[in-house]
Protein backbone atom coordinates (compact mmCIF):
# COMPACT_ATOMS: atom_id res chain seq x y z
CA UNK A 1 0.00 0.00 0.00
CA UNK A 2 1.31 3.46 -0.89
CA UNK A 3 0.00 6.98 -0.40
CA UNK A 4 0.42 10.03 -2.63
CA UNK A 5 2.10 12.10 0.07
CA UNK A 6 3.75 11.82 3.47
CA UNK A 7 1.17 11.28 6.21
CA UNK A 8 1.63 11.69 9.96
CA UNK A 9 -0.98 10.48 12.41
CA UNK A 10 -0.81 12.46 15.65
CA UNK A 11 -1.96 11.42 19.11
CA UNK A 12 -2.23 7.70 18.45
CA UNK A 13 -3.49 5.99 21.61
CA UNK A 14 -4.45 2.48 20.57
CA UNK A 15 -3.38 -0.54 18.58
CA UNK A 16 -6.36 -0.32 16.20
CA UNK A 17 -5.23 3.07 14.88
CA UNK A 18 -1.59 2.04 14.75
CA UNK A 19 -2.16 -1.17 12.81
CA UNK A 20 -4.71 0.30 10.42
CA UNK A 21 -2.58 3.34 9.60
CA UNK A 22 0.59 1.31 9.21
CA UNK A 23 -1.25 -1.02 6.87
CA UNK A 24 -2.45 1.94 4.80
CA UNK A 25 1.13 3.12 4.26
CA UNK A 26 1.27 6.01 6.72
CA UNK A 27 4.84 7.24 7.24
CA UNK A 28 4.74 8.63 10.80
CA UNK A 29 2.82 7.51 13.88
CA UNK A 30 2.87 9.96 16.78
CA UNK A 31 2.40 9.12 20.47
CA UNK A 32 2.18 11.63 23.31
CA UNK A 33 4.87 11.11 25.93
CA UNK A 34 3.56 13.81 28.31
CA UNK A 35 1.86 12.39 31.39
CA UNK A 36 -0.42 15.43 31.70
CA UNK A 37 -1.69 15.12 28.12
CA UNK A 38 -5.16 13.78 27.43
CA UNK A 39 -3.75 11.39 24.81
CA UNK A 40 -0.79 10.26 26.95
CA UNK A 41 0.48 6.79 26.16
CA UNK A 42 2.37 5.10 28.98
CA UNK A 43 5.73 3.51 28.12
CA UNK A 44 4.46 -0.05 28.56
CA UNK A 45 1.48 0.56 26.26
CA UNK A 46 3.69 2.36 23.77
CA UNK A 47 6.14 -0.54 23.69
CA UNK A 48 3.33 -3.05 23.15
CA UNK A 49 1.77 -1.07 20.29
CA UNK A 50 5.15 -0.49 18.69
CA UNK A 51 5.86 -4.22 18.67
CA UNK A 52 2.81 -4.78 16.45
CA UNK A 53 3.63 -2.30 13.67
CA UNK A 54 6.35 -2.20 11.05
CA UNK A 55 7.38 0.04 8.19
CA UNK A 56 6.52 3.29 9.95
CA UNK A 57 8.56 5.90 11.79
CA UNK A 58 7.55 6.30 15.42
CA UNK A 59 7.22 9.89 16.67
CA UNK A 60 7.48 10.78 20.34
CA UNK A 61 5.36 13.91 20.91
CA UNK A 62 6.04 16.32 23.76
CA UNK A 63 5.13 19.87 24.70
CA UNK A 64 7.86 19.97 27.34
CA UNK A 65 10.42 22.78 27.25
CA UNK A 66 12.68 21.07 29.79
CA UNK A 67 15.73 19.65 28.03
CA UNK A 68 16.46 17.24 30.89
CA UNK A 69 12.89 15.92 30.78
CA UNK A 70 13.04 15.56 27.00
CA UNK A 71 16.28 13.62 27.29
CA UNK A 72 14.60 11.33 29.82
CA UNK A 73 11.64 10.79 27.51
CA UNK A 74 13.94 9.94 24.63
CA UNK A 75 15.70 7.37 26.77
CA UNK A 76 12.44 5.79 27.94
CA UNK A 77 10.53 5.80 24.63
CA UNK A 78 13.39 5.73 22.10
CA UNK A 79 11.30 7.14 19.23
CA UNK A 80 12.60 7.43 15.68
CA UNK A 81 11.50 11.08 15.57
CA UNK A 82 11.01 13.68 18.31
CA UNK A 83 8.19 16.22 18.03
CA UNK A 84 8.55 19.44 20.02
CA UNK A 85 6.64 22.72 20.18
CA UNK A 86 9.38 25.19 21.12
CA UNK A 87 11.90 26.35 18.51
CA UNK A 88 14.27 27.63 21.21
CA UNK A 89 15.04 24.01 22.10
CA UNK A 90 16.55 23.22 18.71
CA UNK A 91 20.16 24.25 19.47
CA UNK A 92 20.15 21.98 22.54
CA UNK A 93 18.56 19.06 20.72
CA UNK A 94 20.98 19.22 17.80
CA UNK A 95 23.37 17.01 19.78
CA UNK A 96 20.76 14.25 20.09
CA UNK A 97 20.71 11.52 17.47
CA UNK A 98 17.06 12.03 16.61
CA UNK A 99 15.08 13.52 13.76
CA UNK A 100 12.94 16.52 14.72
CA UNK A 101 9.41 17.69 13.96
CA UNK A 102 8.67 21.24 15.10
CA UNK A 103 4.96 21.79 15.70
CA UNK A 104 3.24 25.16 15.82
CA UNK A 105 -0.36 26.24 16.35
CA UNK A 106 -1.58 28.34 13.43
CA UNK A 107 -4.40 29.84 15.49
CA UNK A 108 -1.83 31.61 17.68
CA UNK A 109 0.03 33.30 14.82
CA UNK A 110 -0.72 36.10 12.41
CA UNK A 111 0.43 35.60 8.82
CA UNK A 112 3.42 37.88 9.44
CA UNK A 113 4.30 35.94 12.58
CA UNK A 114 4.09 32.70 10.63
CA UNK A 115 6.66 33.95 8.13
CA UNK A 116 8.89 35.13 11.00
CA UNK A 117 8.54 31.75 12.70
CA UNK A 118 9.90 29.92 9.66
CA UNK A 119 12.71 32.38 9.02
CA UNK A 120 13.88 32.16 12.64
CA UNK A 121 14.60 28.43 12.40
CA UNK A 122 17.63 26.91 10.73
CA UNK A 123 16.09 24.46 8.31
CA UNK A 124 18.82 21.86 8.85
CA UNK A 125 17.70 21.56 12.49
CA UNK A 126 14.20 20.40 11.56
CA UNK A 127 13.00 17.49 9.45
CA UNK A 128 9.40 18.70 9.29
CA UNK A 129 7.44 21.79 10.30
CA UNK A 130 4.03 20.61 11.51
CA UNK A 131 1.25 23.19 11.17
CA UNK A 132 -1.85 22.34 13.20
CA UNK A 133 -4.43 24.37 15.07
CA UNK A 134 -6.36 24.05 18.31
CA UNK A 135 -8.61 26.92 17.22
CA UNK A 136 -10.66 27.60 14.12
CA UNK A 137 -8.40 28.36 11.17
CA UNK A 138 -9.65 28.36 7.59
CA UNK A 139 -7.32 27.47 4.76
CA UNK A 140 -8.45 30.51 2.79
CA UNK A 141 -6.74 32.14 -0.18
CA UNK A 142 -4.79 34.55 2.03
CA UNK A 143 -3.36 31.75 4.14
CA UNK A 144 -2.62 29.69 1.03
CA UNK A 145 -0.75 32.64 -0.48
CA UNK A 146 1.40 32.86 2.65
CA UNK A 147 1.98 29.12 2.90
CA UNK A 148 2.85 28.52 -0.75
CA UNK A 149 6.34 30.11 -0.77
CA UNK A 150 7.05 28.80 2.73
CA UNK A 151 6.13 25.24 1.78
CA UNK A 152 8.33 25.54 -1.30
CA UNK A 153 11.32 26.37 0.93
CA UNK A 154 10.61 24.30 4.04
CA UNK A 155 9.35 20.73 4.66
CA UNK A 156 5.78 21.38 5.81
CA UNK A 157 3.25 18.90 7.14
CA UNK A 158 -0.19 20.53 7.06
CA UNK A 159 -2.77 19.51 9.64
CA UNK A 160 -5.69 21.76 8.71
CA UNK A 161 -7.92 22.70 5.81
CA UNK A 162 -8.72 19.47 4.01
CA UNK A 163 -11.38 16.79 3.80
CA UNK A 164 -11.67 13.61 1.72
CA UNK A 165 -13.15 15.54 -1.21
CA UNK A 166 -10.64 18.41 -1.06
CA UNK A 167 -7.32 16.77 -0.23
CA UNK A 168 -6.32 16.43 -3.90
CA UNK A 169 -6.85 20.16 -4.46
CA UNK A 170 -4.80 21.05 -1.37
CA UNK A 171 -1.90 18.91 -2.57
CA UNK A 172 -2.14 20.52 -6.00
CA UNK A 173 -2.34 24.08 -4.67
CA UNK A 174 0.41 23.84 -2.05
CA UNK A 175 3.89 22.27 -2.38
CA UNK A 176 3.69 20.71 1.08
CA UNK A 177 5.68 17.63 2.05
CA UNK A 178 2.62 15.96 3.49
CA UNK A 179 -0.35 16.14 5.82
CA UNK A 180 -1.11 15.38 9.44
CA UNK A 181 -4.21 13.67 10.77
CA UNK A 182 -5.23 12.83 14.33
CA UNK A 183 -5.94 9.43 15.81
CA UNK A 184 -9.11 8.65 17.72
CA UNK A 185 -10.47 6.46 20.48
CA UNK A 186 -11.49 2.84 20.18
CA UNK A 187 -15.20 2.10 20.58
CA UNK A 188 -14.07 -0.86 22.64
CA UNK A 189 -10.74 -2.71 22.79
CA UNK A 190 -9.87 -3.84 19.28
CA UNK A 191 -12.84 -2.07 17.67
CA UNK A 192 -12.72 1.31 15.96
CA UNK A 193 -14.77 3.22 13.39
CA UNK A 194 -12.18 5.18 11.40
CA UNK A 195 -14.59 7.60 9.69
CA UNK A 196 -12.94 10.60 8.01
CA UNK A 197 -9.46 9.28 8.78
CA UNK A 198 -10.19 6.25 6.60
CA UNK A 199 -11.83 8.38 3.90
CA UNK A 200 -8.81 10.68 3.61
CA UNK A 201 -6.30 7.83 3.54
CA UNK A 202 -8.33 6.03 0.90
CA UNK A 203 -8.43 9.24 -1.16
CA UNK A 204 -4.62 9.29 -1.02
CA UNK A 205 -4.11 5.69 -2.11
CA UNK A 206 -2.01 5.10 -5.20
CA UNK A 207 -1.23 2.02 -7.23
CA UNK A 208 2.54 2.66 -7.10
Amino acid sequence: MALKTVVKISNVTNLSDARYCAGMGVDLLGFSMDENAEQYVAPATFKEIRSWVAGVHIVGETASIDVVEIERLLEVYQPDVLQIEEAALLPYLSTFDCRIILKTDLSLLTLDQLETFFSSVQSDQVDYFLLESKGAVNLDEELKATLKPLAARYPVLLGIGFAPDSIENVLTDLPIQGIALTGGDEDRPGSREFGELMDILEALETDD
